[in-house]
């Protein structure tokens, strides 16, 4: 992984009978140690994720498109941000196929997390792989 990884969240959506993908992201300026969630940035993605895909809820009802996998956090080198994220994204957006999708993610990603959050609980991030 690079010295300074990007941290990507992602919403797997549909509306109005299409499929939608928005995702927001930074550097990280501090790794998560083996087997932690970066969990301070992560949270504030998450928060700035959703509110967008809240503002779309404007446009017609919001369905999540995988359903518990639909929210996801995912670490990415830089190098693969302008080249294999967007080829990524346009496959799923096409097909539709979560099972390619989570292949083709993990082939350009160490570390990922789903995005859960339970009543009077915090948002938790647990590994997807």
């Amino acid at each position: 992984m690079a010295d300074s990884p990007y941290l990507v969240a992602l919403a797997l959506m549909e509306q109005g009978g299409g499929r939608a993908l928005p995702l927001a992201g930074r550097s990280q300026k501090q790794l998560a140690g083996e087997g932690n969630a970066p969990q301070e940035l992560g949270h504030a993605l998450a928060l700035e994720l959703l509110l967008r895909v809240w503002q779309r809820s404007d446009d017609g009802v919001l369905s999540r498109a995988a359903g518990t996998e639909s929210l996801l956090l995912v670490e990415l080198a830089m190098e693969r941000l302008p080249e294999d994220l967007p080829v990524l994204k346009a496959a799923w957006l096409t097909s539709g196929d979560f099972a390619a999708f989570k292949v083709g993610l993990r082939s350009i990603s160490e570390r990922a997390w789903t995005i859960s959050v339970a009543k009077f609980q915090p948002i938790s991030l647990m590994p997807l792989w």
